[in-house]
């Protein structure tokens, strides 16, 4: 189980903290890190550009010249994608670029990379980010005094803090966000990551359910016990009768009436 010093503001040790290990001492998985960058970066585009087909740009739509007898190449309208000025074939068209990313997914490459920045020794941990006043000078401080002066930082923290919000807002190389808004792109972009302790706790909670590792969940309580070993006598059928058979009932002969011959 991974365990990291805690620090305050000041950068004095006070304490330790043991991260859970399926959550932050997970394997690293390349491919899926990369997958999950690429569907960050794909839900983020706009895709608004777009090229004029030879319906949207201007001129007329008649025959120039007639179609033989002038010793030049026959055209039916200057619109063509033959000439100068008409329309583009196969340009790009407005679309939507973004796609799903299994749940499954999105959270093994967080947990994958969480784990490798634990790895690396850039995960800090903060008692709490208690700020007296929102002042960015006093933030840009407490960075220094934490050795992240001029490296990029992201901080995981409550977004209720907001003296820590309004005092890191215009720092370029420090982002905040909460755990819920933490991605990948993010994690992988800062050099540092700062977590406070109520952070680390949210996180444990988020990515560490069983089902998301892949584990098989437990059977249901109404299998185990004496009454699932009740049901299997009742399941056999016996070699000689077919089950089947006697749940169905004989279907009864049809008894034709005697013809009455009608007297003459």
């Amino acid at each position: 189980m991974p365990t990291v010093k805690v620090r305050n503001l000041e950068n004095e040790e006070v304490g330790d903290l043991e991260l859970s290990e399926a959550v932050f001492g997970a394997p690293l998985n390349e491919s899926l890190i990369h997958a999950a960058v690429r569907n960050v970066m794909a839900n983020g585009r706009q895709g608004t550009s777009a090229t004029k087909t030879r319906g949207d740009v201007s001129g007329s739509g008649r025959k120039l010249w007639k179609q033989k007898g002038t010793g030049r190449a026959r055209i039916a309208s200057l619109r063509s994608p033959l000439w100068k000025g008409g329309g583009n074939v196969h340009g790009p068209q407005p679309r939507d670029w973004s796609y799903n990313l299994p749940k499954k997914m999105r959270r093994g490459a967080l947990r994958s990379a969480l784990s490798e920045r634990v790895r690396e020794g850039n995960v800090l941990v903060v008692d709490s980010w208690s700020l007296d006043k929102p002042k960015t000078k006093e933030f840009l401080s407490s960075l220094g005094r934490l050795g992240l002066g001029e490296a990029k930082t992201l901080i995981v923290d409550s977004l209720e803090n907001e003296n820590l919000m309004r005092s890191s807002r215009n720092v370029q190389r420090a982002k905040v966000v909460n755990s819920f808004g933490l991605n990948i792109y993010d994690l992988l972009y800062h050099d540092k990551l700062i977590l406070s302790r109520a952070a680390a706790s949210e996180l444990e909670q988020l990515l560490g359910s069983k089902t998301d590792q892949g584990e098989a969940p437990e059977p249901a309580a109404e299998e185990k016990g004496p009454a699932a070993e009740a049901k299997e006598p009742a399941v056999e059928a016996k070699p000689e009768e077919s089950p089947a058979a006697e749940a169905v009932p004989a279907k009864p002969k049809r008894v034709r009436k005697p013809k009455v011959e009608a007297a003459e």
